[in-house]
């Protein structure tokens, strides 16, 4: 496949191009080009995202047979928050409908920050748990309301180019070797942890999830919880919630050190699982990409 992945030089942007660029043809859009020339086999273009007509142009002359959105400012607070609502829906907007118009597939980078724990005033219990991708969607922030409107902005792309979006929801990426989610400061306090149940997932699972997006069946939109397959402090869930929260939802089937959201979803329709556990991988020593 020839595959076009926007913020190809963020720090997991960085793994799905070269994952992709093992089995295909790579562009990397993203806001400047690397100084050391990049990963050799893929071309990068430099390019303002939030500006539709230069992102309009690079894919109406590539053409490609799918685009990877990964580029966002990537969660609450790191930008004031109007910057962080512009840049992602501007550049969701320019780069979704572009690929609409030349029938490329989508797969993009949404986020469990859809539903609102996160970044929440007080992080509420979820109405269930797992937490199925049928969950309601309440964010309070602006980075949470961003991807809101990603999802829906690919509702839209969907419907009015016929092209296959799917809209993957990570929840808080782990790099193999460094783990912040085992750092001594989150795991001793619950409250560290608490604003996404205690979740993670190994970005190695994330790059895997896309890879199989980029091929599924889908027809129109579709979103997938994108998780570890445990909680990061391996303790009964139940117990954590009940410990900070002092209740459960009434609708709780989780048992023993799961993790908070449900990802049944992206196995039955991508035929994919996640297979990293921070157990093993938060001192994990692998090769990390250097473009």
């Amino acid at each position: 496949m020839d595959i076009v992945v926007t913020g190809g030089r963020g720090q997991s942007g960085r793994w799905v191009v070269e994952r992709l660029a093992a089995d295909h043809t790579v562009m990397c859009l993203d806001r400047r080009r690397p100084a050391d020339g990049g990963h050799p086999a893929v071309d990068y273009q430099a390019v303002d995202l939030t500006e539709p007509g230069p992102v309009f142009d690079a894919l109406t002359a590539r053409e490609p047979d799918a685009v990877v959105h990964w580029a966002a400012i990537p969660a609450a607070g790191l930008r004031p928050g109007v910057e962080t609502y512009r840049n992602n829906t501007l550049a969701t907007h320019a780069v979704l409908t572009a690929a609409g118009r030349v029938g490329a597939r989508i797969v993009q980078a949404s986020s469990d920050g859809v539903y609102g724990f996160f970044f929440a005033r007080e992080t509420p219990v979820p109405d269930h748990l797992p937490v199925t991708e049928s969950h309601p969607l309440r964010p309070e922030d602006d980075y949470g309301l961003s991807k809101v409107v990603a999802e829906d902005v690919a509702e839209t792309v969907a419907r009015r180019a016929g092209v296959p979006v799917v809209s993957l929801r990570p929840s808080w990426i782990q790099i193999p070797g460094d783990y912040p989610c085992r750092d001594e400061a989150y795991v001793s306090d619950l409250a560290a942890g608490a604003g996404n149940y205690w979740s993670y997932v190994d970005v190695r699972d994330v790059v895997d999830l896309v890879e199989a997006a980029l091929t599924a069946d889908v027809t129109g939109h579709e979103a997938f919880n994108c998780v570890g397959p445990d909680n990061a402090l391996g303790r009964p869930l139940r117990d954590l919630m009940q410990t900070h929260f002092g209740r459960l939802p009434d609708d709780c089937t989780v048992e023993g050190d799961a993790a908070a959201y449900d990802v049944s979803k992206a196995r039955e329709e991508l035929g994919w699982r996640p297979t990293r556990s921070w157990r093993e991988a938060a001192d994990e020593s692998v090769a990390l990409p250097d473009h």
